[in-house]
C-alpha cells in the first residue's frame, strides 16, 4: 500500500500539470477572450456608430477624441474596428460550423458505408479540394453576390471539402474497431453508429481542427473583403477596411494597419491555442492544416 501513494500522487501531479495551460496557451486564450468581448460588449461602448462620418479631414492622426485616427473618409477607425470584431468573428463562427458539421457527417458517413459510396464521396471531394479555395469562392460571389449570407454559404461549402478528408480519415480508423462490430452486430443503424460511437472518439482531433479551420476562413472571408468581395460598406469588417483604407500607408495613417493586426491576432492565438492542445496530448494535428 505504502507503494501505491507515491504513484498515485505522481499520476495526480502529471494530470494536473497536463491540464494546466503555459504562458503561451495563456496568452492565446486571453487574446481571443478579449476579441470576443470587444465583439459582444464593444458596440455598445463604442463613441460613434460605424457608418458616421466624424471628421471633415481624411486620414487624421490619433487623438483623444479619435483615439486611431479616423479612415479615408473621416469616419473613427477605432468605433469602425469594434464594431468589425462583430461582424468579421461571427460571420467567420457560422461559416465554420457549418464548414464542420457538412464535412464532419458527410466523411464519417462515407467511410461508414464503405464501397461505391464512400469511392464516389471522395472522388467528389478530391475535385473540389483541387480547386483553389479563393478562386473558387471569388468565381460563387461574383455570380451570387456579396452578401452577408452569400459569403457565410459560400466559405462554409468551400471548406467542408477540407474537413471531410478528416472526419474520413478518423473514422476510417475507428470503423474496424471492436466497439463498431459490436454495434453492427445489435443491429444498429448507420446514424446511431456514427453518432454514439464514432462521433464520440472524434472530438477532440475535431474541436482542434475547428479552431484551426475558424482562422482560415477569417482569413479567407477577409481576403475576399480586400478584394472587394466581402462585407459591403457602410458595414465595417476587417478585410475590408485594409482595403479601404491601403492609401493612408503612405501618410503614416494606422487605419490600413490596426485592422490588419487584429486578424493577425485571432489567427495567431488560435494556431498557438492548437499547438498548446496538440502538445498536451502528445498527438500533431497536421492533417488539419489547409
Amino acid at each position: 500500500m505504502t507503494a501505491v501513494k507515491p504513484n498515485s500522487a505522481a499520476a495526480n501531479r502529471r494530470n494536473a500539470k497536463r491540464r494546466t495551460l503555459s504562458v503561451t496557451g495563456v496568452f492565446a486564450v486571453a487574446i481571443l477572450l478579449l476579441w470576443v468581448l470587444v465583439a459582444l460588449f464593444g458596440p455598445f461602448l463604442a463613441p460613434h456608430n460605424e457608418a458616421d462620418i466624424v471628421s471633415d479631414g481624411n486620414f487624421t492622426r490619433p487623438s483623444a477624441e479619435y483615439l486611431l485616427g479616423t479612415d479615408y473618409i473621416g469616419r473613427d477607425v477605432f468605433s469602425r474596428l469594434i464594431y468589425g470584431a462583430r461582424t468579421t468573428l461571427a460571420t467567420g463562427l457560422i461559416a465554420t460550423l457549418i464548414a464542420e458539421c457538412l464535412g464532419i457527417y458527410l466523411g464519417l458517413f462515407a467511410a461508414i458505408r464503405g464501397g461505391i459510396v464512400d469511392s464516389v464521396m471522395s472522388r467528389l471531394n478530391d475535385a473540389l479540394l483541387s480547386f483553389p479555395h479563393i478562386m473558387m469562392g471569388l468565381v460563387v460571389i461574383a455570380a451570387l453576390g456579396s452578401s452577408i449570407p452569400v459569403l457565410i454559404a459560400t466559405s462554409g461549402f468551400v471548406y467542408a471539402s477540407a474537413v471531410y478528408r478528416i472526419a474520413r480519415a478518423l473514422a476510417m480508423e475507428l470503423r474496424e474497431k471492436e466497439f463498431i462490430e459490436a454495434a453492427r452486430a445489435r443491429g444498429e443503424g448507420t446514424w446511431w453508429v456514427l453518432s454514439r460511437e464514432i462521433l464520440p472518439n472524434t472530438t477532440l482531433p475535431l474541436l482542434t481542427d475547428f479552431a484551426l479551420r475558424l482562422s482560415f476562413i477569417i482569413l479567407f472571408m477577409s481576403s475576399l473583403g480586400f478584394l472587394g468581395l466581402g462585407v459591403q460598406p457602410p458595414t465595417a469588417d476587417w478585410g475590408s477596411m485594409v482595403r479601404e483604407n491601403m492609401e493612408g500607408l503612405g501618410s503614416g495613417s494606422l487605419a490600413p494597419i490596426i485592422p490588419a493586426a487584429a486578424i493577425a491576432s485571432i489567427t495567431v492565438a488560435l494556431n498557438l491555442l492548437v499547438d498548446e492542445l496538440s502538445m498536451r496530448t502528445g498527438r500533431i494535428y497536421g492533417g488539419a492544416r489547409e
